[in-house]
């Protein structure tokens, strides 16, 4: 399948940075975080997350409609409508048959189960909802995601930890080249800010502690970095074949050039500390694109914030790209968003490379003078011809998507 070239049509986002493409943008190009203390984290050793702002399910979606869904369906079902508008497609005249919905998230709706775990306490079986394994199974997500636009192809979700929706749009990209499907709505979900889920992280040692100023906890390559800021959103493509969306006189907005996805086989939480795994990725994703490593002018990074990641990543970003693209992390505004992150800076990756715009990494105040990359700390314009995004996962989950200009 290598050189089959996969454009994306249309984009959908729903981020910290806001609801909606442009406030998403506009965020991660200012560099400053929504990071804020959770009054939901109340109790809890962490409090911090980045909030979706201003996100009204019964607004956006219809009152019924948001009553049935977890949140992480409602950011999706709200992305995906976006997208599809920006695509300049219409559900109500496509072939359902040949539309496929490949979704990543990595836990579904912990939200439903918390609350109905409490239910199930404090009332009784008896008390427990009917919606509670169809809002909260993982699958749920590309399942509703068919019945709201009537895609009746192939429809799965993808579970691999923080590198899910990027893995979900390397799929996506496979089931276009074999010909599978025309169209499919490729991306991720993610709604974990719970307090259960919290915990579990925090009693890990994954977040930051930063409390006092959460609007600077999230620090990738930063020299203070002290674990990640969770955040939540979700990030939709609509994915075609270049040859099918020039037919029909789409804007191509980019194109899917490459794709490789690897596993560390080391360590159930920790990355492989040379990098050895993402590097595999990486490698697989340019011979894909039929491209070298000094051909790569930007990077959006994992770059989680937390101290293995980033000197792991960044050593293999200096080793193996020889070219010294230019590399931010956009989660230094959004915050981790787990099972959507891959999604949303792939996203982030189409809009740089089509707007020649690289984001700054946020919160970057003193570089760890170990990691030697050229690090973007400013707002940079620049004509980008290969960009890639970097998404890595607990279980030693790699995946790199290599991304083209239209």
């Amino acid at each position: 399948m290598a050189g089959i070239d996969i454009a994306v049509t249309g984009l959908g986002l729903v981020t910290p940075g806001g609801v909606g493409v442009e406030a998403s943008w506009a965020s991660v190009c200012g560099g400053r975080s929504p990071a804020a203390l959770d009054p939901a984290l109340t109790g809890n050793p962490v409090r911090i997350s980045c909030r979706v702002p201003d996100f009204d399910p019964e607004r956006l979606l219809n009152a019924r409609r948001a009553h049935r869904l977890d949140r992480f369906v409602q950011f999706a079902l709200v992305a995906a409508r976006e997208a599809i508008a920006d695509a300049g497609l219409d559900p109500a005249t496509w072939d359902g048959a040949r539309v496929g919905v490949v979704l990543g998230c990595a836990d579904g709706g912990p939200g439903t189960v918390e609350q109905q775990h409490q239910v199930l306490r404090e009332q009784g079986s008896d008390r427990v909802s009917p919606l509670l394994l169809p809002k909260q199974l993982p699958n749920m997500l590309a399942g509703q995601t068919a019945i709201e636009f009537g895609a009746t192809g192939p429809n799965l979700v993808v579970a691999t930890a923080c590198a899910s929706g990027a893995t979900a749009i390397g799929t996506a990209r496979d089931l276009l080249a074999l010909n599978r499907c025309d169209v499919v709505l490729a991306g991720g979900s993610e709604a974990m800010i719970t307090p259960l889920v919290m915990a579990g992280f925090a009693q890990m040692g994954a977040l930051s502690k930063r409390q006092d100023d959460p609007a600077t906890a999230s620090r990738p390559f930063d020299a203070d970095r002290d674990g990640f800021v969770a955040g939540e959103g979700a990030g939709i493509l609509v994915m075609e074949r270049v040859a099918d969306a020039r037919a029909r006189r789409a804007r191509i907005r980019g194109r899917i050039i490459g794709y490789g996805a690897t596993a560390d086989a080391h360590h159930i939480t920790s990355p492989h500390p040379d990098g050895a795994g993402v590097e595999a990725a990486v490698r697989a994703a340019l011979a894909d694109a039929g491209a070298d490593p000094e051909d790569v002018q930007h990077v959006n990074a994992h770059g989680t914030s937390t101290p293995l990641n980033d000197l792991a990543e960044a050593r293999m970003i200096y080793r193996v790209l020889t070219g010294s693209p230019l590399v931010t992390s956009t989660k230094g505004v959004t915050g981790h968003l787990l099972g959507a992150a891959g999604a949303v800076e792939a996203a982030f990756s189409v809009l740089s490379v089509e707007r020649e715009t690289v984001p700054p990494t946020a919160n970057l105040f003193l570089p760890d003078p170990r990691i030697d990359i050229k690090l973007a700390q400013n707002l940079s314009h620049m004509p980008i011809d290969l960009a890639l995004s970097n998404s890595c996962g607990f279980g030693g989950q790699n995946t790199v998507l290599a991304i083209a200009p239209a």
